[in-house]
């Protein structure tokens, strides 16, 4: 894909509400005024006092009763305190964790005003995580509310070493990507920054304070007795051509798995969010289709579903999709409940969605899924891996999107002959 290349405006037949969701989230978080500070403090503390417990999250037991969140419901997330955090274990670990964090939908349309509205990045492969540096110490923690590292760090307050800045109680919180490969920290977001939360600073705030910050720290410098893990802020761009072209097909130091598109002008908002985007393609994503446990692309998608009461199967999302809905008869034959996440197939039958709004799809029953799950899929992936079965949409599509939108910016050429 070349940066200059000009193709006609790309067009699909709308699948989902994706851009009106957008929409509504940019409107949402100018009337919505939280506690970002006391989240943000929350967070820190939940992370690091949850240091001491074993980093093998039990699968099966409650330490204690904890009063279940309600996914959809921001104010509850952030005002769940330490003595809670540190009960949870297993499915409760995983889905407190997996909300703090800002978690892309899958991109199914292309947004409006991509190449002024729009970052891109090119996403690390890894283990996507928090880390906390507070009281001389860091912790990282991957969704599943395990410990992946606990080490000293250049971050603020990351370490106990004589000389260091800033007041006691500092903390900083980053939104991560650790890169195996070579032992690096990916920071992909800044949640918070000595003490200062900026989740509702909007992206392009966060990531100039990420770009600048970082490196003031040394936390950028190549480990040390006091640093045991490099970190390193992924490149971002605007999206127009030449950013598009750079984030796709430009050399880094690490393995990319898609594109990562943020809405400059949104917030921090944990859980799923339209305001930021995954797309993948086989040459920027080594797992573009999702495989089974032995690594194979099956032959159907496969896709996981909750069930509600009265047999409803339906998304993660908030609110969730109905998909289909099991016979009750069935539901007791098999021992299944309210809750389960049960795994299917997408038959010949395939998804239909009319005038951008699901229908139907063709499922057959398969099991109930692994227990390490904790949600089930979102719509957006649904769609996305069927997309790609089917009809991907491509990085062309993307960049003959781009090129539409600078052509109608151009002004009208103006004739000065008499």
């Amino acid at each position: 894909m070349a940066p200059h290349e000009i193709r006609r405006p790309f067009k699909r037949r709308p699948i989902s509400d994706q851009q009106k969701r957008r929409e509504l989230s940019l409107l949402r978080q100018t009337q919505h005024r939280s506690d970002a500070q006391q989240r943000a403090r929350n967070l820190a503390s939940s992370v690091i006092s949850l240091q001491s417990s074993s980093p093998d999250v039990d699968p099966e037991i409650l330490s204690e009763a904890v009063p279940e969140l309600d996914e959809g419901t921001e104010s509850e997330s952030s005002s769940f305190d330490v003595r809670q955090a540190s009960r949870l274990r297993g499915p409760e670990a995983r889905k407190w964790f997996a909300r703090q964090l800002m978690l892309p939908e899958w991109m199914i349309d292309v947004p409006d005003n991509l190449s002024q509205d729009w970052y891109v990045l090119a996403r690390p492969a890894g283990k996507r995580c928090f880390v906390v540096s507070s009281d001389g110490t860091t912790v990282s923690r991957v969704r599943n509310g395990s410990i992946l590292h606990h080490f000293p760090s250049a971050l603020p307050g990351g370490a106990r070493k004589k000389g260091a800045s800033g007041p006691a109680n500092s903390y900083s919180i980053l939104d991560c990507i650790f890169h195996e490969s070579d032992q690096t920290y990916y920071v992909i977001d800044m949640v918070c920054w000595r003490g200062y939360s900026l989740y509702e600073c909007t992206a392009e705030f966060r990531f100039f304070w990420m770009q600048s910050k970082l490196a003031e720290t040394g936390a950028c410098d190549p480990p040390s007795f006091y640093h045991k893990f490099r970190f390193s802020a992924v490149p971002f761009y605007n999206c127009d051509q030449s950013g598009l072209h750079s984030a796709y097909t430009g050399s880094l130091p690490y393995v990319k798995d898609g594109l990562l598109f943020y809405n400059k002008h949104a917030h921090y908002h944990t859980g799923n969010t339209p305001l930021v985007l995954i797309w993948k393609d086989e040459s920027c994503s080594q797992y573009v289709i999702d495989t089974d446990n032995n690594g194979e692309v099956p032959n159907q998608q496969h896709i996981v579903l909750e069930l509600q009461e009265e047999g409803k199967l339906v998304t993660s999302d908030d609110p969730p999709v109905p998909f289909s809905c099991l016979n009750a008869d069935f539901v007791k034959e098999s021992g299944l409940s309210s809750g389960s996440l049960i795994r299917f197939a997408i038959g010949d039958g395939g998804l239909k969605c009319v005038d951008g709004r699901f229908e139907k799809a063709d499922l057959q029953y398969i099991g109930v899924s692994n227990r390490a799950r904790a949600f089930a899929d979102s719509y957006s992936k649904i769609m996305f891996q069927y997309m790609a079965r089917h009809s991907p949409l491509k990085v062309e599509d993307l960049a003959s999107t781009i090129s539409h939108e600078n052509q109608q910016d151009k002004p009208p050429e103006v004739d000065m002959s008499d």
